[in-house]
């Protein structure tokens, strides 16, 4: 099970972009619970939003088994950079699972 938390959701002037960012990150929220759906740990998803003037800065973490990861995009538009950073989060995700399957293995042997 994956549990999201977002935090500074008040950093996000406008009503609409703050709904349409939490539906957004639910989504997301559902991919990562599926893709780590074997997983025998706990996870937490967590989100934050910082909104410096005209920049938007947003960060995530995960807490796995061997590491946290983490990943910030800064952008104009909140949505755009929700979508690179999360893309690219997906990639660290897929790596780091497939290193943690690999030394597993490893360790499995010996």
């Amino acid at each position: 099970m994956v549990k999201l938390t977002l935090k500074n959701l008040k950093e996000i002037k406008d009503e609409i972009s703050r709904d349409e960012f939490k539906n957004s990150w639910e989504g997301k929220r559902k991919y990562v619970e599926e893709y780590f759906k074997n997983y025998d740990k706990p996870l937490t998803l967590e989100v934050i939003v910082n909104n410096d003037g005209k920049v938007y800065k947003v960060s995530v973490s995960l807490n796995l088994k061997s590491k946290k990861l983490l990943h910030a995009e800064e952008d104009k538009d909140l949505m755009k950079a929700t979508s690179r950073l999360f893309s690219e989060f997906r990639k660290q995700m897929k790596k780091q699972k497939e290193l943690e399957r690999k030394d597993y293995l490893y360790k499995r042997k010996r």
